[in-house]
């Protein structure tokens, strides 16, 4: 399996559990600091990787009238501040070639949001910087279609492919997990990291948002670590009723150190 560096942290098999946490999307700058340094706390007992997460712009939600975020030029300041000022590596979701050209020069990894995840133009230009690229797999591929996502960036030269499994379409509404998904994608050689907030949505559940099943978070992550994955993306806040974007799947961060515990030893017993 190809191994997948963001600064200090590898990602791969053999390689400790990596998390890539934060909150759905940057709502203020405060809010965004404070959740960043109480995971950073959490991981560093926990001695597990950390990479930050937050979006800058939620592009795909399911009402005109939902909060997107700061945007692009405001919410990468913010990012370069948690940056500058905790250390820890950064992923954002990038959703056009103009914006990869602004928000590269910040994050130390690429996302590919899972309903862009075949968008030729946008994976050749993020992979053209060389950086990691996180590919969220769409909830509308089989697992064994990333192979012709993952030739559009290895045709550029760069390697570092990480696919994110975040379920499959289930009839209306609703995801499944399968878990084979962690199993077929790490078979043909790239890193797998499970998404266990995104996995439990009920897209447009909720008719203007999406709903979501929060107490299926820890035992599909469970399932996913044992399964064999190799990081967990998980979208956290202190008050997830409250939170701007995705209150119903989100992970209350007053729970994050249990799951991690739990998911470190279920990694480190097999």
């Amino acid at each position: 399996m190809n191994k997948i560096r963001i600064n200090n942290i590898i990602l791969g098999e053999k390689y400790p559990l990596v998390l890539i946490a934060g909150p759905c999307v940057i709502e203020t700058e405060e809010s965004c600091c404070r959740i960043a340094e109480k995971i950073m706390n959490i991981t560093h007992t926990a001695k597990i990787p950390f990479i930050f997460k937050a979006s800058y712009d939620k592009a795909n939600r399911t009402s005109v009238k939902s909060y997107r975020g700061p945007g692009l030029e405001k919410g990468v300041k913010i990012l370069s501040k948690i940056k500058k000022r905790f250390g820890m590596p950064l992923m954002s979701d990038v959703h056009s070639c103009n914006e990869i050209d602004i928000a590269k020069e910040t994050l130390d990894i690429l996302q590919i949001p899972a309903f862009l995840c075949r968008q030729t133009d946008l994976l050749l230009h993020a992979a053209q910087t060389g950086k990691p690229i996180n590919i969220k797999k769409g909830q509308f591929l089989a697992p064994w279609d990333v192979k012709n996502v993952a030739e559009k960036v290895l045709s550029t030269g760069n390697n570092n492919i990480i696919f994110t499994e975040r379920g499959t379409t289930f009839g209306y509404n609703n995801l499944v997990t399968d878990m084979r998904s962690i199993v077929i994608m790490r078979e043909m050689g790239f890193p797998v990291v499970y998404d266990a907030t995104h996995s439990i949505q009920l897209p447009g559940g909720e008719g203007t948002t999406s709903g979501g099943k929060r107490e299926m978070i820890l035992p599909l992550t469970l399932a996913a670590v044992a399964t064999g994955c190799d990081g967990l993306f998980i979208e956290t806040h202190e008050k997830p009723e409250n939170a701007l974007s995705d209150s119903k799947s989100m992970l209350s961060l007053d729970l994050l150190p249990s799951l991690i515990e739990k998911a470190k030893r279920i990694r480190e017993a097999i």
